[in-house]
C-alpha cells in the first residue's frame, strides 16, 4: 500500500514519494469515489434539504477529486493513455457533483477556497483513501491544532473585538419604541385563507405596462452625507428612507448604483450599526464604497474567524460563505439595519445560507421593530416566481406561511379575497408599496450609452469540432432510443399521441439531464464544457483583434482551462493581460483590477463568470467578450453590466462567441427567452414567462425533437 506525500502545516502535499498501486477499473480510489458520488446524487434528488452527512460526503469527494486530478497530471509512472483515462473518469465524477450542486446551489460553497473543512469531512476523506488502497498521511499535531474547528459541533466564533464592544456597553437593550407604528389588521376576514401563493401569482398575472416600482418622493437634495452627489433616481430612495420608509427590495438593473443608495439610506435613517451580507468577491468593493460614500462611518470586513475585525465599526461586512461562524454574535450585536447584496443568493429557503440570513433578519426585527432592511439584486428572479419568497421573508413582508402584519393589514383593507379577479392587481400593488423599487437604465439614466449584444458564430472545423458534433449525434441517438422505448410502453398502455409526444420528449430530456451519461457517451454538461474549450482559442483571437483596434476588452469565461488558454493566446499575440479568478486573495484581486483600470499597457482582463460577474466596475472598457455561455440570462447580464454602468462614456457591445452547428446555438435562444420572467414580473412586459422550464432540459428536448423530425 502506498503512502501519500507529506504535508506542510497548511495541508498542501509537498512530496510525491508515495506511489499509488496500479489498479484495474474496479480497484483503487476512483471506484470508491464513483460509488460515493452516486450516494450523494441519490440523496440530492430526494425532496427536502440535503442531510449534513451527505453535504460532508459531497465536500470530501470534491476535495479528493481535486487532489487526485493534480496527482494524475504529474504522475511520472502513468503513460499518456493511462493519464487520459483516469482524467476522463475524474471528469465523470466531477460532472455528477456539478449536476447535484445544480439542484442545491449551496453545495458549491463547500468547494470554495475559503470553505471550512469539517471534522466529518476529514474523516470521510481518510475512509475513502483507505478503501481505495491509499494510506492517508499522518498529520502533525500542528496541523490538527490549526484545522480543528472552535467547537466539535458548533463552529460559531466570538471575536475578541466583539467581546470588548459588549463590555464597553453592557446595558444595550432592545428598542421597542416604534412598535406602535406597525399597522395591525382591522378585520380577520382573510385569516383562514392561504395567501402566499396568490401573492406570488399576482406578479405572474401582471398586466402589460404594470411596472413593479413603488412611488418615490422627489429628493430635496442630491448630496447626502459627506460623499459625492447622487443621481436623481438614487437620491429618491435615500429620500424615502429619510421620510421613514424602512424596507426595500432594490431591484434596479445592474450598474445603477445600488451600493451607494443602501449606504446613504442607512445614513438618512440614522440606522447604524449596519450589517452588510455580500458574496465573497465583493467584500473589498463594499469597504471601498463605504469609504467613498460615508467616509465618517468606519467599516470592518470579516475574514475567516474575524480575529482582526473592528468591534466598534459602524458598518460590518461579512460574506455568505462564513456567515455560519458569526451568526451567533451578529444577532446580538445591536444592528439597526441590514443590507443583503445579491439577495437572490438566498432563493433556496431550505439552504443553510438562507436559514442564517433569515434568522439574523428576524433577530434584528425583534430588537428593533422598524429597522432598515434592504435586499439588493439586479436579478431577483432567476428561474421561478418563487425566488421572491426568501427575499420577502428577509424583509419581514411574509413569514413561512402567511403575510406579515403590515401586508395583511393592506390586504384586509382591499376588501377582496383570492376568489375575486380584482384581488390580484390590488395584492401586487400592496406588496410593491412595501418597498419594491425597480428602475431600468433606459428609464432613469439617459446619460448611459446603449448596450447591445452581438452574436459571433464561429466554425469548429478541426478534429475537436468534428468530435463534438459526433458526440452530439450520439447523444441525440441515445435520447431517440429512450424515447422510442418509452413511447412503445405508452402505446401498450393505450396512450397514443399523434405526431411527436412533446410531454414524453420533456420527460426523456429530464431523465437524461438527471442521469450521468454512459461511460462512452456524453451529457449536456460535459458537451458544453468541451465546446467552451474548443472555442477558447477563437474567442481569444477575436479579443486580441478588438484590443488592438478599440482598446481595453473584458473577456469572460466559466472554466479555468478556457481562461488559461486565453491568457496564453494573449501572451503569444504580445498583448498584456491580467485576470480575476475565484481563488485569488483580496489583495491579488485588487491588484488585477487596478492594473487593468490604470495601466494603459494592459489590454485585456480575463474574468471568471462566477467570480467576477458581480461587484466590479470595469467601465474603462466598452467591449465585452463572452467566450462561454452561461446557463442563465441573469449571469450573462451581470457580467455585461461590469462595463455598462454609471460612468461609462461609450456604447457597450458584448460579443457572444457561439459555436455554429452545435447545441451552443440552442442554449443562446433559451437563455435569451428566460429574460422574459423578470421583464413580466417586474417591468410590466407582456413577454411569456417560462419560469418552470429548465435550460438544460429544454436544450435536450430540442435536440430530441430535431432527431424525431424524419420520423414524423
Amino acid at each position: 500500500m502506498a503512502n501519500r506525500g507529506q504535508r506542510q502545516s497548511g495541508g498542501t502535499r509537498t512530496s510525491s514519494r508515495g506511489r499509488r498501486p496500479k489498479h484495474t477499473d474496479d480497484e483503487g480510489l476512483l471506484p470508491v469515489l464513483a460509488r460515493a458520488v452516486r450516494e450523494v446524487e441519490n440523496a440530492v434528488r430526494r425532496r427536502g434539504p440535503v442531510p449534513m452527512s451527505m453535504r460532508s460526503r459531497f465536500q470530501a469527494i470534491g476535495l479528493l477529486v481535486r487532489e487526485e486530478r493534480a496527482r494524475v497530471k504529474t504522475d511520472p509512472e502513468l503513460n499518456d493513455n493511462q493519464r487520459a483515462e483516469q482524467l476522463k473518469r475524474l471528469d465523470g465524477i466531477a460532472t455528477i457533483l456539478a449536476q447535484s450542486a445544480a439542484r442545491d446551489s449551496t453545495l458549491f460553497t463547500l468547494l470554495e477556497p475559503d470553505a471550512v473543512v469539517s471534522d466529518e469531512t476529514n474523516i470521510l476523506k481518510r475512509e475513502m483513501l483507505t478503501a481505495g488502497g491509499v494510506a492517508p498521511e499522518a498529520e502533525s499535531e500542528t496541523d490538527d491544532a490549526e484545522q480543528a474547528p472552535a467547537a466539535p459541533v458548533d463552529r460559531r466564533v466570538l471575536p475578541q473585538a466583539v467581546v470588548s464592544r459588549q463590555l464597553a456597553n453592557p446595558f444595550l437593550a432592545p428598542d421597542f419604541s416604534a412598535v406602535a407604528d406597525v399597522p395591525r389588521p382591522q378585520t380577520n376576514r382573510l385569516s383562514t385563507w392561504e395567501l402566499i401563493g396568490p401573492l406570488l401569482s399576482s406578479f405572474e398575472r401582471a398586466a402589460d405596462g404594470a411596472t413593479a416600482s413603488m412611488e418615490l418622493p422627489e429628493p430635496h437634495t442630491l448630496q447626502f452625507g459627506k460623499g459625492p452627489e447622487l443621481m436623481k433616481h438614487q437620491a429618491q430612495v435615500v429620500q424615502a428612507a429619510a421620510e421613514g420608509h424602512r424596507t426595500f427590495l432594490l431591484a434596479d438593473e445592474p450598474g445603477l448604483g445600488k451600493t451607494a443608495q443602501a449606504l446613504l439610506a442607512a445614513e438618512a435613517a440614522d440606522a447604524f450599526p449596519l450589517l452588510v451580507v455580500v458574496p465573497n468577491v465583493v467584500k473589498t468593493n463594499w469597504a471601498r464604497e463605504t469609504e467613498l460614500w460615508t467616509p465618517h462611518r468606519p467599516s470592518t470586513v470579516i475574514h475567516g474567524d474575524g480575529h482582526n475585525i473592528d468591534g466598534f465599526a459602524d458598518v460590518v461586512i461579512v460574506n455568505y460563505e462564513v456567515l455560519d461562524r458569526h451568526v451567533g454574535w451578529l444577532g446580538q450585536f445591536g444592528f439597526k439595519s441590514m443590507v443583503l447584496d445579491e439577495a437572490h443568493f438566498i432563493k433556496n429557503t431550505a439552504s443553510q445560507r438562507s436559514g442564517h440570513v433569515l434568522a439574523l433578519s428576524e433577530q434584528i426585527r425583534t430588537r428593533h421593530p422598524r429597522p432598515l432592511l434592504m435586499a439588493l439584486t439586479g436579478t431577483p428572479l432567476i428561474n421561478d416566481i418563487e425566488d421572491f419568497r426568501a427575499i420577502w421573508r428577509f424583509l419581514g413582508w411574509i413569514d413561512a406561511k402567511k403575510p406579515g402584519q403590515q401586508l395583511m393589514a393592506a390586504l384586509e383593507e382591499n376588501g377582496q379575497t383570492p376568489l375575486d379577479a380584482g384581488f390580484y392587481p390590488a395584492a401586487r400593488q400592496s406588496v410593491i408599496d412595501l418597498g419594491i423599487v425597480r428602475r431600468r437604465k433606459v428609464d432613469v439614466a439617459s446619460d448611459i450609452p446603449a448596450r447591445r449584444i452581438a452574436d459571433l458564430p464561429v466554425e469548429l472545423d478541426d478534429d475537436e469540432g468534428r468530435s463534438i458534433r459526433e458526440s452530439e449525434r450520439d447523444l441525440a441517438n441515445r435520447l431517440l432510443a429512450r424515447y422510442q422505448r418509452a413511447l412503445e410502453a405508452r402505446r401498450e398502455a393505450g396512450h397514443v399521441v399523434e405526431g411527436i409526444d412533446h410531454d414524453l420528449v420533456r420527460k426523456v430530456a429530464a431523465w437524461e439531464r438527471d442521469e450521468t451519461a454512459e461511460k462512452t457517451g456524453e451529457n449536456v454538461f460535459t458537451m458544453v464544457r468541451r465546446i467552451g474549450q474548443a472555442k477558447a482559442g477563437l474567442a481569444a483571437d477575436y479579443t486580441a483583434q478588438l484590443a488592438r483596434s478599440v482598446g481595453k476588452v473584458v473577456f469572460f469565461a466559466k472554466h479555468v482551462d478556457v481562461m488559461d488558454a486565453a491568457e496564453q493566446t494573449f501572451a503569444r499575440r504580445g498583448i498584456r493581460s491580467t485576470s480575476i479568478r475565484g481563488d485569488q486573495t483580496p489583495a491579488a484581486r485588487k491588484k488585477a483590477i487596478d492594473s487593468f483600470v490604470n495601466d494603459p499597457d494592459v489590454g485585456v482582463v480575463v474574468c471568471s463568470l462566477t467570480a467576477a460577474g458581480v461587484g466590479l466596475n470595469l467601465q474603462v472598457a466598452s467591449n465585452v467578450v463572452l467566450a462561454e455561455l452561461s446557463w442563465t440570462n441573469a449571469e450573462q447580464m451581470q457580467a455585461i453590466d461590469r462595463v455598462h454602468r454609471i460612468g461609462q462614456e461609450e456604447p457597450v457591445t458584448a460579443w457572444r462567441i457561439i459555436a455554429a452547428q452545435t447545441i451552443d446555438s440552442t442554449i443562446v435562444e433559451l437563455i435569451d427567452s428566460k429574460a422574459g420572467l423578470a421583464a413580466r414580473a417586474l417591468d410590466g412586459s407582456d413577454e411569456d414567462v417560462t419560469a418552470d422550464d429548465d435550460v438544460q432540459t429544454e436544450a435536450l428536448a430540442r435536440l430530441l425533437t430535431q432527431a424525431l423530425q424524419p420520423y414524423v
